[in-house]
């Protein structure tokens, strides 16, 4: 990039990747796109690829569009191998980090605007989302020529959507103790719906709600969505698809700030971006193993298999199927490992990296951080430690990322909320519960769950470089630690 011209390289690579990455389904793809380039193979949940894969292969498979497994095989693999696996997640609060989906029923009016129906997804900071340039993007399903029907992906390159704010002359103590209600003072104008109004098939229900119907309307067809979304809306995406809106069956939309992602600050250490809780993580994931399978090295002859774990929904619970609560990790381990013997070995050998965003100190804000623990910007990758587990991470895990991040010569900060602040957590514990070992780690960043994050543009090498570290040097660490 042109426009950063001594800016980190690594850094400038992101800004692509999570301006071309709206969804978590565009993440996985794009997750995807980069692995293929590296030589990695896809295979499918639903095949019996244990007796194609072979030692020295890479592979990856996706779930549901919403999740990515990635897994390197050693030369001398072998079943009971453990896996070294740094897992992340790719969903945000929309309205930032938190998804805002377009509802099942969208369809909406009220004083001659056309509106559409959203719903909140995640903790996101709502009030970064007002007055910004909103587009869609997201996953569509759309019937073929040849008769089946498949997802296809969609990402409106243009606002088309916004929330205003009221003018201050209407409300005079905005600016005292700013709130507003989420289901009715938080509904996206899409455009201006009077030629609809005044059609002749229009009829308004109300002042309130003006939403046109035909006055015979023929039987419904359960899978059709025609009637309950905007003609308006469903013309313009089946435009961006170049289809008809009859092809279109279903759609899972999320609204997402137009603005790119940028580099900022006096000298560029900035990240000034969108869905960086948790797309650094995961776009630092996929490059060390793109890295680590593409180098002279590869493939190492022993040692554990390396692994890429991208999930989706860490910001509501992680229990769907395309979470850390499902069962891509043991499944995995399971197919690699059948037996009880080698399965019980594989995870003693296992060893994980959980890699979420972590809360750098805020200068306006101080007091909000335990004294000796403030991690800041562009200072090195961020251990996170919990006494009540909220975070996996212990005095062996702990010590072994150190290591890692000391063997490319690194920096460590560390972090522990207060007593009297919440905790927040990640995918780890949770994997942790397979009985695998857990270190919870992340880069330091400001606004996290705003519409516009602030992180370290050098931070993101500093993370690629832990996880390259333990793809290639966590089989000979672990060999030397001994923890009965």
């Amino acid at each position: 990039m042109m426009l950063y011209p001594a800016s980190p390289e690594a850094a400038t690579r992101f800004l692509k990747f999570v301006n071309a990455s709206p969804t978590p389904f565009h993440a996985v793809h794009n997750a995807a796109v980069r692995l293929e380039k590296a030589g990695f193979q896809k295979i499918l949940e639903k095949d019996d690829w244990e007796k194609t894969a072979q030692p020295g292969g890479k592979y990856y498979f996706t779930r549901n569009q919403a999740a990515l497994v990635a897994f390197t095989l050693p030369q001398k693999w072998k079943q009971g191998a453990g896996l070294s696996i740094v897992a992340t997640h790719v969903d945000s609060p929309n309205l930032k980090a938190n998804w805002n989906y377009v509802r099942p029923i969208s369809k909406r009016s009220k004083s001659a605007y056309l509106q559409v129906g959203v719903e909140t997804y995640g903790g996101g900071i709502w009030h970064s989302w007002l007055d910004r340039d909103l587009s869609l993007a997201g996953r569509i399903v759309v019937s073929q020529q040849s008769g089946g029907f498949t997802s296809k992906l969609i990402k409106i390159d243009r606002p088309i959507l916004r929330i205003p704010t009221l003018a201050i002359h209407l409300d005079r103590n905005v600016n005292d103790a700013f709130k507003f209600n989420q289901e009715t003072e938080f509904v996206p104008i899409l455009g201006l719906i009077e030629s609809q109004l005044n059609a002749p098939s229009a009829k308004p229900d109300s002042d309130d709600d003006k939403d046109a119907y035909p006055s015979a309307k023929p039987p419904k067809v359960a899978s059709s969505i025609q009637e309950n979304h905007h003609p308006a809306l469903l013309s313009l995406l089946a435009d961006e698809l170049s289809i008809a809106p009859e092809e279109i069956h279903d759609f899972e939309l999320s609204l997402y700030d137009t603005q790119p992602a940028c580099l900022g600050g006096i000298n560029n250490e900035f990240i000034f971006s969108p869905r960086m809780d948790n797309l650094v993580s995961s776009f630092c994931a996929v490059e060390a193993l793109a890295e680590s399978a593409s180098s002279q090295y590869f493939p190492t002859l022993e040692g554990n298999v390396n692994c890429i774990a991208l999930f989706n929904h860490e910001e509501i619970g992680s229990v769907s199927s395309s979470g850390a609560e499902s069962s891509l990790i043991p499944s995995l381990l399971n197919r690699l490992s059948p037996t009880p013997a080698t399965l019980a070995q594989s995870i003693a050998h296992s060893f994980l990296i959980s890699s979420d965003m972590g809360h750098a100190l805020h200068p306006n804000y101080t007091t909000k951080h335990e004294e000796k623990h403030k991690p800041m910007i562009n200072g090195g990758v961020v251990v996170k430690t919990n006494a009540k587990q909220r975070y996996a991470s212990d005095a062996i895990t702990t010590f072994i990322v150190k290591k890692l991040i000391e063997r490319k010569g690194g920096k460590v900060q560390e972090f522990e909320a207060r007593n009297d602040m919440p905790c927040g957590s990640t995918v780890g514990p949770m994997l942790s519960k397979i009985g695998v070992r857990t270190v919870d780690v992340g880069n330091a960043m400001l606004s996290m769950h705003s519409i516009r994050e602030t992180a370290g543009s050098h931070d993101v090498q500093s993370a690629i470089d832990l996880f390259s570290s333990f793809f290639e040097g966590f089989s000979a660490l672990d060999s030397n630690l001994t923890v009965d």
